[in-house]
């Protein structure tokens, strides 16, 4: 499918410096361009690659001033990596998406799938789950019994979805994500084994959530674990039982959250961060990567580095000296036997 520089530029309200005729099919990166693409530039790291990409039409920001010709059609927008984005969310919703249920899947005849919906190859939907409009299942995704999957919902291969849980509008699940696995709970027995706690409760996924491949979100020992409507999580997370992420919360590949744990909304988290059980934190908090957190957070907006975690411009004071730490030993060293002579 081919649309012009006129019509890109109308869907992003943008600006046209160049041929407005000029023929795009598909998208490019700035700095590996080709004729008949659309590449942005935003980053002033990859300013100089749009003097001479082959790109026909670069994204850049209404402010952007060249130092030198620009062969390619230029958009100017307000903010040329938002209209990218737009642009690469109008091009997936180009892409055909699929309906119908394949002949070598397996559906509960007592579940329920909208004709919108795609099963695909070897995928499994257990007794009275429903599935919505547009849902896409990719082969060997597992939906099991009583799950619910809300409208527009995509689930690429290999996804497992457990009994009970409930799975909001328009969520996207990458392959290997696994929700509602048992919770780790076991009860010490005399002679040092354990008894398991059974794991009846379910999860509860709200509208607009994205999920990383490999990550895993127990089921609630009783109740709900909860991820609010507007979560983002990367590849390789950990949420425990009963744990409950707040709306618009983003938390980064391996990270780890422990049982009952409850998260505010629109935080911020990187790689690697771990949290202890039982504990809340606020709103709008931001925690750097390798964090160990091992209390509650009660106040809102905070920023937090380290293991255990602290105000992240103490922390980044702390590490100097730590880095020191080796040459203010020698000196006290120094002093000491200077005082003893």
């Amino acid at each position: 499918m081919e649309f012009t520089a006129r019509q890109i530029a109308e869907l992003l309200n943008g600006t046209i410096e160049g041929d407005p005729e000029v023929s795009i099919s598909s998208l490019s990166k700035i700095d590996e361009g080709k004729p008949g693409t659309v590449a942005f530039l935003a980053n002033p790291a990859y300013t100089h690659y749009i003097y001479d990409t082959p790109a026909s039409v670069v994204i850049v920001n209404r402010d952007f001033v060249p130092t030198s010709p620009v062969s390619a059609t230029l958009i100017r927008v307000e903010n040329a990596y938002a209209s990218f984005a737009q642009l690469l969310e109008f091009y997936q919703g180009l892409q055909k998406s699929k309906k119908g249920i394949s002949p070598l899947a397996f559906v509960s005849p007592s579940a329920k799938v909208a004709e919108s919906a795609w099963v695909a190859e070897f995928t499994f939907v257990g007794d009275g789950a429903v599935i919505g409009e547009n849902v896409q299942l990719h082969p060997q995704v597992y939906i099991g019994d009583k799950v619910i999957v809300g409208d527009g919902t995509q689930m690429y291969p290999g996804v497992k979805i457990y009994r009970d849980c409930i799975i909001g509008r328009e969520c996207t699940f990458h392959s290997g994500t696994v929700i509602g696995s048992d919770g780790f709970g076991f009860a010490p027995q005399q002679g040092n084994d354990y008894k398991k706690i059974p794991q009846v409760g379910n999860v509860v996924i709200e509208d607009n959530v994205e999920i990383g491949a490999n990550t895993t979100i127990d089921r609630a020992t009783l109740g709900s674990t909860i991820i609010r409507r507007g979560v983002k999580l990367d590849n390789l997370i950990q949420v425990a039982h009963n744990v409950e992420i707040g709306e618009n919360t983003v938390i980064a590949s391996q990270t780890g959250i422990s049982g009952s744990t409850k998260i505010g909304k629109n935080c911020m988290f990187g790689g690697q961060v771990g949290f202890i059980g039982h504990i809340t934190v606020a709103d709008n908090v931001k925690i750097g990567a390798q964090s160990g957190i091992e209390a509650s957070i009660k106040e809102d907006g905070v920023i937090l580095l380290g293991s255990p975690a602290i105000d992240a411009s103490k922390a980044k004071r702390n590490y100097v000296h730590w880095r020191n730490l080796d040459d203010i030993v020698k000196k006290i060293y120094k002093i000491e036997k200077n005082q003893n002579k």
